[in-house]
């Protein structure tokens, strides 16, 4: 999963990459120029689409994805495992109907194009597709490993971070 993830992470950065060009470009020609482009703008969102989907796999690899677990922190470590893997199931089934039905629209969306690029809407709606077929498969072999006992499912919470520095530290006396 480390190779999606690689993979995934460094066509998101060249993405932005793109996007800042784009941009800079854009600026330049309006405001020193006084002549924009006009397809910049619809550029930019295109790309911001794929990057939000690509670095959304990097995230779940490294899971780094934003959660509120003040409830879940306080729970029992079997129970807060149960509820965990729980919620992972329930995201993976969720990830595979974001794919299947992101699939149909992409199919559904070959013939249609973009207003000044002209690029079919396929190439946009598929990065849902992609994005939430990878990080399905990241969730799936992470809920693996944790079926078999390769790893824990379950994320450090904030709380337990803060609570074992200011332990280090010895800040909670």
């Amino acid at each position: 999963m480390n190779i999606l993830s690689r993979v995934a992470s460094a066509a998101a950065g060249l993405l932005v990459l793109v996007l800042v060009a784009i941009t800079a470009a854009s600026v330049v020609t309006r405001y020193v120029f006084a002549a924009p482009f006009q397809w910049t703008e619809e550029l930019s969102g295109l790309l911001m689409i794929w990057i939000v989907l690509l670095g959304a796999i990097g995230c779940e690899f490294h899971r780094e994805h934003l959660t509120i677990d003040v409830v879940m922190s306080s729970l029992p470590d079997r129970l807060r495992n149960v509820i965990a893997l729980t919620i992972g199931f329930l995201s993976l089934g969720l990830l595979i109907a974001m794919s299947w039905l992101g699939w149909e629209l992409a199919r559904s969306a070959i013939t249609k194009q973009t207003r000044l690029l002209g690029i079919s809407w396929f190439w946009i709606d598929i990065a849902v597709v992609v994005g939430a077929a990878g990080i399905a498969i990241v969730l799936l072999a992470r809920l693996i490993a944790a079926l078999t006992g390769r790893e824990k499912f379950e994320d450090e919470s904030v709380i337990d971070l803060v609570m074992a520095e200011a332990h280090a530290t010895g800040a909670d006396k």
